[in-house]
């Protein structure tokens, strides 16, 4: 009977299976960080994209802050010349409304039958003095003044019937006149209480 010594092979054997085991244990070793080594490139190459995006936005949004500060600089600009220009507007009203409250007057005044003496305006209060041809030439006057929009209301305060001998015995009328103008303002009657200092009280 012919023995064979397989001890030999069998060493053989599992000195080949340790190598295999030991290349496979390398490889996996390398793969693993060949794949560690690429997700940390692209990783760091994400970063880097990213970093530069954040960059890119700041930049942008140093535009974007220059460019509102210049928007408010003009919108702060405007209000100034839209109140300057309001400011002017009003002086221009009021420059030329005395003009125009007198050309009405002028042209309120019957013609031939009526003469101003005197006229002046007050805090909205216009006082006319003058002679007509009667009572009805004063209220005919009144009539054309209360027509004016720069003229608010006509009072006849006093009048009083002459008669000239020096022209032929001519009756005629002296006339007071108060008008409230468009600048007039009502006083706040005594004992009258504003809303704010009701609503304060309560």
């Amino acid at each position: 009977m012919i023995r064979i010594n397989l001890l030999p092979f069998r060493a053989a054997r599992e000195k080949e299976n340790v190598r295999r085991q030991i290349s496979i244990y390398i490889l996996t070793i390398v793969l693993f960080l060949v794949g560690m080594g690429y997700l940390y490139w692209d990783r760091s190459k994400e970063l880097t994209r990213l970093k530069q995006e954040e960059k890119n936005l700041q930049i942008k949004l140093a535009e974007y802050n220059e460019t509102i500060k210049k928007v408010n600089a003009l919108t702060k600009r405007i209000q100034e010349i839209t109140k300057k220009l309001e400011v002017i507007a009003q002086l221009e009203k009021k420059k030329s409304g005395p003009v125009h409250l007198l050309d009405e007057v002028a042209m309120a005044v019957p013609k031939d039958q009526l003469w101003l003496v005197s006229l002046d305006e007050a805090k909205g209060i216009l006082t006319l003095k003058g002679t007509a041809k009667g009572n009805e030439v004063v209220a005919t006057f009144m009539t054309n003044l209360e027509k004016s929009k720069y003229i608010t209301s006509v009072d006849l305060q006093t009048t009083r019937l002459l008669t000239l001998p020096e022209y032929n015995n001519l009756k005629v009328s002296d006339f007071i006149l108060n008008c409230k103008t468009y600048s007039f303002m009502e006083a706040p009657k005594e004992g009258a209480v504003k809303k704010g200092d009701q609503k304060k009280k309560r």
